[in-house]
């Protein structure tokens, strides 16, 4: 493995030990690289808006390959570390997860992203499935010489409303030691933001807690203040981003004029981020 990937990794799992590492994430090689040029440590794949910008959806709409060939292009685009959403690891099994994780890995990435959920909506995998698809991605990863590999995996308890209400915290919490114990460092639960669950998860489990932010969430400070420590916005950038083409295409075509492109970066900053 090489040397600059082995450094990368270890440096991606030193932002996770305090603080809280926020994650404006990218979906092709020009956002990653203007996200890494504002300042970001490190640079998280949204699969939304990788797929979107293959003509694919979301939710398992990619081919590992399309997945992966987009990671390969960003991890090239930057110097921080790469983590990848690799979603359901594009398969049900270890084996699956597996194959998908020796491939990232190859295309420089140095985290993963790896979802608990089945499918859209749920349901989920139980527990110990889960368990058996982490150890396959940690024992892929030692394999391909990158045992600093950042492994993230997301719980869709909240995001997919399973379970009653009221115990959905504690679920979230068992899985959490589950996880741990399989290998996990991370653990993503997209849909909670509510502070005082977000403090009684971060008290209950050793894992790197990371949220998913949106207009209206609690801010950076408030999360990093409960012990948040991993803070990312999905889609928010693609889909902010693809609202300026439309509004600006309806401009051109509705009405003529192009006012709405006014205060663009210059051609000269975009193609200045890459050498060839």
């Amino acid at each position: 493995m090489n040397d600059s990937i082995v450094k990368k990794a270890q440096l991606l799992r030193s932002f996770h030990e305090s603080g809280a590492l926020v994650l404006p994430n990218a979906w092709d090689a020009a956002s990653a690289a203007l996200i890494a040029s504002a300042g970001a440590r490190a640079i998280a794949t949204t699969s939304g808006g990788v797929a979107w910008s293959l003509g694919r959806t979301d939710g398992h709409g990619l081919t590992r390959e399309e997945m992966v060939g987009q990671v390969a292009r960003i991890a090239a685009a930057v110097e921080v570390p790469v983590t990848a959403d690799i979603e359901g690891g594009y398969g049900p099994s270890p084996d699956d997860v597996t194959a998908t994780v020796r491939a990232v890995v190859e295309a420089g990435a140095v985290g993963i992203n790896l979802e608990d959920s089945v499918a859209p909506g749920g349901p989920l995998f139980g527990a110990d499935e889960q368990a058996a698809r982490i150890r396959a991605a940690r024992r892929a990863a030692e394999e391909a010489g990158l045992p600093d590999l950042v492994v993230n995996v997301r719980t869709d308890v909240f995001l997919f409303g399973i379970g009653a209400e009221e115990g959905r915290l504690d679920e979230v919490v068992r899985r959490a030691g589950v996880y741990r114990d399989a290998g996990a460092d991370g653990l993503f639960v997209p849909g909670l933001v509510d502070l005082d669950a977000l403090e009684a998860l971060t008290a209950a489990t050793t894992l790197a807690v990371n949220v998913m932010v949106w207009p209206g969430a609690p801010t950076v400070a408030e999360l990093e203040k409960v012990g948040v420590r991993r803070i990312s916005v999905g889609t928010a950038l693609a889909q902010s981003a693809y609202t300026v083409a439309l509004e600006g295409a309806r401009q051109v075509l509705e009405t003529g004029s192009y006012d709405s492109l006014a205060g663009s970066l210059d051609f000269g900053t975009l193609n200045g981020l890459f050498t060839s």
